[in-house]
């Protein structure tokens, strides 16, 4: 689905469980001496997230449905016109609606492709609910990486999850938007793009309304998920976000925590905030 003007949705339900809790108690991940994390599978499970022993659930097929267009807009970057297909920001209107649980589901599920590799990248730079998520405590990360105080090397943290690799968001920064737009943050994504092209890059970004970072990410990809709270979000809310994403030619909507769940009232299609 390529965009020329106003940004088309493509909305898709997924009746999951409400957001990750925002407060870890401890560390679910360790880093071993080889530099790899191992991923506390049972923590992950606990919160909800789609882990291997869960590939044949109803989570597991929403999110079959989700990452494919996705992946579809990967694969045809070339010929489809989309630059940087394989840069996607999960991102959402306000806190609490789910976006780090969708970024880091995306995640897992595209990581169980058998020829595709996939970065969790966490963007949400003042609060690192990913790093929370997969207990990765004081890590050097994304900002220190612009700011060229670390090689790519020593921020991308290999898991033992076979495709999926994840790199923390890095120090604190009153300057973090300004860092995120920086000359070299959008060096370092073009560069990420062009160079792992069968790598699929997933940023969990601030709400587009609580913070000016994720519009300024946003910019910088060539396709954004907006996860949407079924029956909460207010739809001038929702169109208030969508404005700032106008610089993303690709936009699809995941509407989360649906009490109707699959198969009822289970919907895909095309629709446009603005109208």
């Amino acid at each position: 689905f390529h965009l020329e003007k106003e940004p088309e949705v493509v909305v898709i339900t997924i009746a999951g469980k409400d957001k990750v809790a925002g407060e870890e108690k401890k560390s679910s991940r360790q880093r071993s001496l080889k530099g790899d994390l191992k991923v506390n599978l049972a923590h992950l499970k606990d919160k909800g997230m789609l882990v291997p022993e869960v590939s044949q659930s109803q989570l597991a097929e929403e999110y079959r449905i989700v990452k494919r267009p996705i992946l579809d807009n990967v694969e045809g970057q070339d010929s489809n016109g989309i630059e940087r297909a394989n840069l996607v920001l999960v991102t959402s209107s306000l806190p609490g609606e789910g976006k780090t649980y969708t970024a880091a589901n995306l995640a897992l599920s595209i990581a169980t492709e058998r020829d595709k590799t996939v970065m969790l990248i966490d963007g949400d730079v003042a609060k690192p609910s990913i790093s929370k998520l997969f207990g990765i405590e004081s890590k050097k990360g994304l900002i220190d990486l612009i700011e060229g105080e670390v090689s790519f090397q020593d921020v991308v943290l290999r898991t033992d999850i076979p495709n999926l690799s994840i790199m923390p968001a890095g120090k604190l920064h009153e300057q973090s938007t300004e860092i995120l737009a920086s000359s070299a943050m959008k060096k370092l994504i073009s560069e990420i793009s062009s160079r792992y092209k069968d790598r699929v890059i997933i940023i969990d970004s601030p709400p587009l309304l609580a913070a000016t970072q994720g519009a300024v990410l946003a910019s910088l990809v060539g396709q954004v998920v907006m996860v949407v709270e079924s029956d909460k979000t207010p739809q001038h809310i929702i169109n208030e976000a969508v404005e700032k994403l106008s610089s993303c030619e690709v936009v699809g909507c995941v509407l989360n925590k649906s009490r109707k769940g699959f198969g009822m009232g289970y919907y895909y299609g095309y629709g446009n905030y603005a109208e």
